[in-house]
């Protein structure tokens, strides 16, 4: 293990911390309505959990068609473009949330009647396939761009910074959104959606369009009908090769952990441990404040491993982060015999464990996964991988939060979390194996390796 040190955030390309800062804007507006999405729809407009673990999950499913997408665009069209109308879009879907109320007013009885939801859970559902499918188009292309303006051996500490970008603005957006939320909750969502609207005129005016092999594009953007044919074969080869499809499989088993911090943690905070939305906010900035102050060191502290043994890791934290989060929700078993300060202060501690032990697993996995999928393949390619690898984690996520609010609906939260300390338990099995498919190269080794490689694709 090297040295940590904050030098890992110097010597980039200057649009690389144009992008991370747009990135920080964008999840500034995401963090004031993380926490409270749930408790907002689910505890106040009266919505079954089950039916906003199914949106969130929608929308998750949504963001991966999107990714999909937008992963393909940006090798068509470039980086740039896809970017910008990503986020012009997403600032009029993510502000439809705080219309919901609104929008089930118009929708027919006839669809609630089939479905069996209510008008408020169909209209949350719609917005929530909107608002995934148009902010999954963002990640891909804002991935690739940042692949194209570094080199192989700084990209895992360009991926970390975005990961500093994008929690310096969740932690700020857990305290503003909570003091917010507790004065007119429904601003949250339209602070939401001005944010990406931001993001739109920052990218617009001053990141540089970015063609694959790093050089300048034509500002017309265009090509010919052979180029656009041969990016979608490129996009379907990366689709389907094993190992891509591999990695992306593994991504869906660390995502159906990353929902549990939308879906059902704050409940258990909230509605188990009683605790206000402003304190709920605060509460959450472990996990933002853990990531600006660990994220660069440790990813360059961990640059001499393999990629697979940093993962494997990272699933090994998810797991205890579970084992936090199952104890934090037998403390609020007892509800009719009231809980007691000590109880309660020992349940708000295991929720702070749970947030700060899967963040240090965070850490470790978003940067490493996605600089091992990027180097998978060629550079040509590389915006459809990342979209693959995206288009994983949305699933996981949508899978994780449906399930954890079927488990909650019928009173089997503390089931819960021990499946999931399972599933880490089969992520880390797939990773070693993974490990024999990959080059030391592909695995993030420094210098001329030149051993043998694995089965490749």
């Amino acid at each position: 293990m090297q040295r940590p040190s904050l030098d890992a955030v110097r010597g980039f390309d200057r649009a690389v911390y144009i992008v991370a800062a747009g990135q920080l804007i964008n999840v500034f507006g995401a963090g004031i309505v993380y926490p409270f999405a749930t408790v907002h729809f689910h505890l106040q407009v009266g919505i079954a959990l089950s039916v906003v673990g199914f949106g969130l999950g929608a929308k998750s499913v949504c963001s991966a068609g999107g990714t999909a997408i937008g992963g393909f665009l940006a090798d068509v069209i470039g980086r740039k473009p896809v970017m910008v109308a990503a986020m012009a879009l997403s600032a009029l879907a993510l502000a439809a949330f705080a219309f919901v109320p609104t929008l089930a007013a118009a929708v027919p009885a006839s669809v609630t009647s089939l479905t069996g939801v209510s008008a408020l859970g169909v209209a949350f559902v719609g917005v929530c396939v909107v608002s995934g499918f148009v902010g999954g188009l963002y990640t891909p292309a804002s991935h690739a761009m940042t692949a194209d303006l570094t080199d192989a051996g700084e990209r895992d500490r360009g991926y970390a910074l975005l990961k500093v970008a994008n929690n310096a603005g969740f932690g700020a957006g857990f305290v503003v959104g909570g003091l917010l939320y507790s004065v007119a909750s429904v601003a949250v969502f339209v602070a939401d959606g001005v944010t990406s609207g931001i993001v739109a005129l920052v990218i617009l005016l001053f990141v540089p369009r970015v063609a694959r092999d790093g050089e300048s594009e034509n500002e017309d953007g265009t090509g010919d009908d052979e180029a656009a044919s041969g990016v979608f074969t490129a996009w379907w080869r990366a689709a389907t090769r094993p190992r891509v499809l591999a990695l992306a499989g593994l991504n869906v088993g660390f995502a159906v952990m990353y929902a549990q911090m939308q879906t059902t943690v704050p409940v258990v905070a909230k509605e188990g441990l009683g605790l206000t939305a402003a304190q709920l906010g605060t509460l959450y900035v472990v996990n933002p404040l853990t990531i600006v102050i660990l994220q660069l060191p440790l990813v360059s502290a961990v640059g001499g491993w393999r990629r697979t043994r940093g993962l494997v890791v990272s699933a090994a934290l998810w797991a205890v982060s579970m084992l936090a989060a199952w104890g934090a929700d037998t403390m609020v078993l007892p509800a009719d015999a009231g809980l007691t300060t000590p109880v309660v202060l020992v349940g708000v501690a295991l929720v702070g464990g749970h947030l700060f032990v899967r963040t240090v697993g965070e850490i470790l996995h978003a940067p490493l996964a996605s600089a091992l999928m990027s180097d998978l393949g060629t550079t040509a390619e590389r915006g459809t991988q990342l979209s693959i690898l995206e288009v994983a984690k949305r699933l996981g996520i949508g899978v994780g939060s449906f399930v954890g609010g079927v488990f909650f609906d019928y009173g089997l939260s503390t089931l819960l979390w021990p499946t999931l300390v399972a599933v880490c338990g089969v992520v880390v099995v797939g990773l070693l194996a993974f490990e024999r498919s990959v080059t030391p190269r592909e695995n993030g080794a420094r210098g001329d390796a030149t051993a043998a490689t694995a089965g490749g694709d």
